[in-house]
């Protein structure tokens, strides 16, 4: 095994640097991948400037990818050297009660890759190699690409998503809020059997794409339409509040957007119209089914894959999406 490897480090806000870092150690239940893709997340783009106060730099960023085994701790049996792998961005204890109820995401002792903050650092996929736990790996169906497996993390945040909105066939959906995570819900919402899938921005490059990928409807408001449910992933007042108003009597509405700490509520709307209103948080053991939607077709991930970078190319990325360059939806960073 090489000693060293290439990273790309975030070393103060705004400023990356191409590093060489030791080869991590693995623990005898864990296995050493060697990173073949990794997606940018928006977190990630954010954790430039510290605005999520969850990137402390010094600190290798990156949770949404895949890649190959290439050494096994002593205590792995199930995995072999050679196996394509993807795997849970939150890592979780097996321990708690959360997790013993298999609410994985909502381990009381949860970390999660490329995130470093008050309690916990954990150096993530922007580099050459990774230490991950045996059982948070994922094989990757026959004739995946590494780059489509990157993809797993941000659909099964969707598939989650969709989950707790309880969707029954023939449901009519909103979905406010169209970048990648709001593109991925859509999908996830036909492939479910909702009825008429009603994408929601003010943006009209992503009101195409929605249209382009699979939603009925596009528009830039649902005030008022009576719907069965709406899932909301921007997380601001104004996304929120129309999300609210755009379900009927005892509907749903699905929280995944956390753009802002704190949103104001129409606390009336919610209780005299007995609204249900579901946060959601990443994966609850959805990968397996996420890695089908995407292999069978049914959620088309290629569309959204806008750039194909090298390492020493992602800072430069990382600027441009920060700016909200129009078109770049999702880059992957191959190591």
């Amino acid at each position: 095994m090489i000693g060293v490897m290439k990273a790309l480090q975030l070393v103060e806000y705004g400023r990356f640097e191409r590093v060489e870092m030791p080869v991590p150690e693995i623990a005898e239940d864990e296995v050493l991948i060697r990173v073949k893709a990794c997606g940018i997340c928006g977190s990630d783009v954010h954790g430039l400037d510290g605005s999520t106060g969850r990137r402390l730099p010094p600190i290798v960023m990156g949770h949404e990818a895949a890649g190959e085994i290439v050494k096994l701790g002593s205590g792995v049996s199930a995995w072999n050297v050679g196996d394509r792998v993807t795997f849970e961005s939150v890592i979780f204890c097996n321990k708690c009660d959360y997790c013993k109820r298999g609410q994985t995401n909502l381990c009381d002792n949860r970390q999660v890759f490329g995130v470093s903050c008050t309690e916990f650092r954990k150096e993530g996929a922007f580099a050459e190699y990774l230490p991950v736990h045996a059982r948070s790996l994922f094989k990757l169906p026959d004739g995946l690409t590494y780059e489509q497996a990157a993809m797993a993390e941000p659909v099964s945040v969707a598939v989650h998503a969709v989950d707790r909105a309880c969707i029954k066939p023939g449901d009519r959906v909103a979905v406010v809020g169209v970048g990648m995570i709001g593109l991925l819900v859509v999908q996830v919402l036909k492939a479910r059997g909702a009825g008429e899938v009603i994408a929601v921005d003010i943006n009209q490059a992503k009101l195409a794409m929605a249209a382009a990928h699979g939603a009925d409807m596009v528009t830039q408001s649902t005030i008022g339409m009576e719907l069965d449910c709406a899932i909301e992933a921007v997380g601001i007042t104004p996304t929120v509040d129309m999300a609210i108003r755009s379900v009927k009597k005892a509907g749903t509405v699905v929280l995944i957007g956390n753009l802002s700490s704190h949103v104001d509520f129409p606390l009336q709307e919610v209780v005299t119209r007995q609204i249900t209103v579901n946060g959601t948080y990443g994966s609850e053991g959805d990968y397996p089914e996420c890695l089908d939607l995407i292999a069978s077709g049914a959620v088309n991930v290629d569309g959204m894959i806008s750039a194909k970078i090298s390492l020493d190319e992602t800072a430069e990325y990382f600027d441009r999406l920060y700016k909200q360059e129009p078109g770049l939806m999702k880059v992957i960073v191959r190591p």
